[in-house]
C-alpha cells in the first residue's frame, strides 16, 4: 500500500539515505541516466536529519520502506550542502515577475527521488501535490534546480507545475543547471 506522508522517524532519514545512494549518479550507469534520471548530491545524514526537524520532507512509502522522497530545504540551511551554494548565491540575486525572490516566501526542494520499481505510477506528482498540501499555505515559491542532463527530470517538473526561471554553468563541477520554481500564489 503506497502512501504519501511526510518523514516521521528516524528510520525515515535513513530510508531517503539508502534511496539516494541507490540513484546517485556515480553508482547509475551513463545510459540509465539518459533514460531514468539521478540524483547528483549525497546529503550528510545528521544535515539532513536537522532538515527534517525544522520542515519535515515528504515521502513516499510501500509498507516501511521509502520508495521515493522530495527534500524539504529551509533557506536557513543552504550553507550545509556545498553543493548547493550556487544555487542560494543565485537566489539572493535572481527576480520573478519583477519582484526579488527574496521578497517572497520560499523554500527549496533539495532533491527528488522515485524508486525504479515506481516511476511511471504518478508517485513524483503525488510527492509534490503533498508538498503543495503541505506548505502551500505557509510559502509563495518553491525552487529548485535540475541538471541541464537530466531531461526526465526538467519534464516532470514542467508537468507538475515549474518552470524554468534561469540558467547557469557551475565550472567547478562543469555542468549546466536549470533553476526552477513553481509559484503557490
Amino acid at each position: 500500500m503506497l502512501t504519501i506522508t511526510t518523514v516521521q522517524s528516524k528510520a525515515d532519514v535513513l530510508g531517503i539515505l539508502t534511496l539516494q545512494q541507490a540513484n546517485l549518479r556515480k553508482n547509475v550507469p551513463a545510459h540509465i541516466q539518459v533514460e531514468q534520471g539521478f540524483v547528483t548530491v549525497e546529503h550528510d545524514p545528521q544535515v539532513l536529519s536537522r532538515m527534517n526537524q525544522a520542515a519535515p520532507s515528504v515521502i513516499a512509502k510501500d509498507g516501511d520502506t521509502v520508495v521515493g522522497y522530495a527534500l524539504t530545504m529551509l533557506p536557513e540551511f543552504g550553507a550545509d550542502v556545498p553543493e548547493l551554494l550556487p544555487l542560494f548565491a543565485l537566489i539572493k540575486s535572481l527576480t520573478y515577475q519583477e519582484k526579488p525572490i527574496y521578497d517572497y516566501s520560499w523554500y527549496v526542494m533539495g532533491q527528488v527521488c522515485v524508486a525504479e520499481a515506481y516511476r511511471g505510477q504518478q508517485v513524483f506528482d503525488k510527492l509534490f501535490q503533498h508538498h503543495y498540501e503541505v506548505y502551500g499555505n505557509r510559502f509563495q515559491l518553491l525552487i529548485t534546480d535540475i541538471s541541464a542532463n537530466n531531461t526526465r527530470s526538467l519534464r516532470a517538473h514542467k508537468r507538475v507545475g515549474f518552470e524554468p526561471v534561469y540558467e547557469f554553468h557551475d565550472p567547478t563541477i562543469g555542468e549546466t543547471w536549470v533553476i526552477v520554481l513553481w509559484n503557490w500564489k
